[in-house]
């Protein structure tokens, strides 16, 4: 699997003792290379305004670039080096998904910051720039008709939500904890306009974790996804769904996380193996480093051990939620 990563990523703090912070990515650097897989790893150059422009607003894109150090939300800063960073980011999850396209292998987009929280004209979340979202977008002008992307962060994507509500020819499926933030993502909304029937919300509460997830996949993800037939899949990886993360309270073991990668990797075998993972959250670094090795060494055929294997929901305590998602989109997906 290639690996999408530049150094100046590790430049990028927020604030002291924030939780979106450099170590995540060393911690994962760290891991990876104590297995051996610390190879094909590839750096974008710099990130460019026009990229940015498939998603955001000239106005927004230019408050980030020119506004100095300042919070855009509560839990998110500006600094004057930001723009140059949160662009690169985005031109790198360009790159992963325009290699994958063209060698038909998996890649993973290990950069920072994450994005799913960023819309056309805000940022938020420790978000800027949307970089799923634009990888989307670059590859619908590079002729691709159908993407899906499956966020599997703990929060809501409400950023990659706003962006393809309308549009048809991408499928939005979500995974993530109710009732934290973003507070949108609600199991009824399902897109609008033409892209109705093109979102797919699963909002489960505290406590869910593995069972939950498998069938969440087998019942709901793996029958949509292989309905639309994409041409690509682009996966918004968070490991803050993880039971060792701090900001959050489901309960996903590591492999329960190798399964739902697994899984995925399986359904992008139907569009030529063009599958590219791109990191969000993940704020325990141990967990979060595991669960990336584990993930690059299955497509690498090397098996990482495995130490947070706890399973806590071994009753498919989302059960609930997953009777009424599939309630309410099967008016659109055979169930």
């Amino acid at each position: 699997m290639a690996i999408f990563f530049n150094e100046e990523f590790l430049s990028h703090v927020q604030d002291s003792f924030h939780p979106e912070s450099p170590e995540r990515l060393t911690g994962i650097r760290d891991k990876l290379k104590k297995h051996g897989l610390w190879k094909d790893v590839r750096s974008s150059k710099v990130g460019r305004m026009e990229t940015v422009r498939l998603v955001h607003d000239p106005d927004y894109i230019d408050r980030i670039k020119t506004g100095g150090d300042y919070w855009l939300t509560m839990d998110t800063r500006v600094h004057h080096e930001t723009y140059d960073i949160a662009s690169l980011a985005a031109e790198c999850a360009v790159d992963a998904v325009k290699y994958s396209k063209e060698e038909g292998r998996p890649a993973f987009a290990l950069t920072r910051p994450p994005g799913h929280h960023a819309g056309p004209t805000y940022g938020m979340g420790f978000c800027y720039f949307n970089n799923i979202a634009i990888a989307a977008r670059y590859l619908q002008k590079q002729g691709d008709r159908r993407i899906a992307i499956v966020d599997l962060d703990v929060h809501h994507g409400n950023g990659t939500h706003e962006v393809f509500a309308l549009d048809p020819n991408v499928l939005y499926i979500s995974t993530h904890q109710s009732g934290i933030f973003p507070g949108t993502g609600p199991v009824e909304y399902v897109g609008k306009g033409e892209g109705e029937g093109f979102t797919v919300n699963l909002p489960f509460q505290a406590g869910c974790g593995d069972s939950t997830f498998d069938v969440a996949f087998m019942e709901v993800i793996k029958p949509i996804v292989s309905q639309f037939k994409p041409d690509a899949i682009l996966v918004s990886w968070g490991m803050d769904t993880h039971y060792r993360d701090p900001l959050a309270n489901l309960t996903l073991s590591s492999e329960g996380h190798l399964r739902q990668a697994e899984g995925l990797l399986d359904l992008a075998k139907a569009c030529g193996n063009r599958i590219t993972f791109m990191l969000e959250g993940g704020y325990d670094v141990p967990a979060l480093a595991e669960v990336v090795a584990a993930v690059i060494g299955k497509v690498g055929g090397v098996d990482i051990p495995l130490e947070f294997t706890d399973m806590i929901d071994n009753s498919c305590a989302g059960r609930g939620t997953i009777i009424r998602c599939k309630q309410v989109v099967s008016k659109y997906w055979k169930l």
